[in-house]
């Protein structure tokens, strides 16, 4: 009887693991690679901001990343700890960035951040690993310090004066300025810059519109080349005219950054990427482009990169509070 109530209290533990280790995973999605120039490499992307609905460009990016280019994706998410929902509005928790030390690139839309140490400190080493960060739209100011400002990544906040501006202004080339665009009422004109026309990200790339407006870039780093400039449209559709009275600002950029460890990381960043700019094939295209030179291979750059949907793809339009309610990453795993 001892014997068999010892074989009953192992075989508990063992269930009782099995079911912790299921439930961790089930707090990010994975998407395995399919056929593609991409395969071997892993991408972790990282979405978290209240109002520009990263929790859905993001998986939108991953799958197309994954099922046309055969990239292996993790989306990381926001999650409320006690529900194990995605929820944008929590700032303190994002689950899985561990998985950053097997990546090999770094994609993030963050916006006033602020993790826990243990956390963090996955996305700190990554940043002085050498590796590509690919930064969309408020990943300018992704962390902000209100709780814990004695943290030691606090200098990692866009007001910080230890590190001006930083990982914002720091890493990627600029920090929040402005919304240089009427927020909601003033669209985006990607207008490519034509001294940088054959780069590689640029590759196939035609026409790029989003309903975001333009961000204000006070003063890029001297190693950035701005790839695309952002013109302010006056109105909210495509065609809509152009206002003349404001100048244009840098939409695309990259550079290289140097890490504390003197490893070299090819940066890319633009102030586009709210899911509802993810309509624009022209977006899409540079994105994915982005991945394919951030990780060296932009030899292998097609053409015209396939950046097709996955799936069904209904973006919410941006603003606070609009996330939808009850989703749990698991439930975004791709359907067969």
């Amino acid at each position: 009887m001892i014997r068999l109530l010892s074989r009953i209290a192992l075989l508990a533990a063992v269930l009782v693991m099995t079911t912790c280790a299921t439930a961790a995973e089930d707090l990010w999605v994975a998407y395995p690679p399919g056929d593609g120039a991409g395969q071997g490499k892993h991408i972790v992307l990282i979405s978290g901001d209240e109002e520009y609905r990263s929790e859905e460009a993001l998986v939108q990016l991953a799958k197309i990343l994954s099922q046309r280019h055969g990239f292996r994706c993790t989306v990381l998410f926001a999650v409320d700890p006690e529900t194990g929902h995605i929820d944008p509005n929590n700032q303190t928790n994002i689950p899985g960035l561990h998985l950053l030390e097997e990546a090999d690139m770094m994609v993030l839309a963050l916006r006033f951040r602020e993790l826990p140490d243990d956390q963090m400190k996955h996305v700190v080493d990554f940043v002085n690993s050498g590796k590509p960060i690919l930064g969309l739209r408020t990943a300018t100011h992704a962390f902000a310090y209100n709780r814990n400002k004695d943290s030691h990544y606090a200098e990692y906040d866009w007001r910080s004066s230890k590190w001006p501006g930083g990982f914002g202004r720091q890493v990627l080339g600029e920090m929040w300025v402005n919304h240089h665009g009427g927020h909601g009422t003033e669209s985006t004109r990607g207008v490519i810059n034509a001294e940088h026309a054959d780069h590689p990200i640029l590759k196939g790339v035609e026409d790029i519109w989003g309903p975001t407006d333009v961000y204000g870039i006070r003063e890029l780093p001297p190693n950035a080349e701005v790839l695309v400039h952002g013109q302010v449209l006056k109105g909210m559709q495509p065609d809509s005219p152009p206002n003349e009275d404001k100048k244009l600002m840098p939409l695309v950029w990259v550079r290289t950054y140097t890490g504390q460890k003197g490893n070299q990381s090819r940066i890319i960043a633009t102030t586009m990427g709210a899911s509802v700019d993810l309509l624009s094939e022209g977006l899409r295209r540079v994105l994915v482009n982005a991945c394919y030179w951030g990780l060296g291979l932009e030899d292998k750059i097609p053409a015209k990169s396939d950046v097709r949907i996955v799936g069904e793809y209904e973006p919410t339009f941006f603003g606070h509070n609009k996330f939808k309610r009850g989703v749990k990453p698991a439930d975004l795993r791709l359907k067969d």
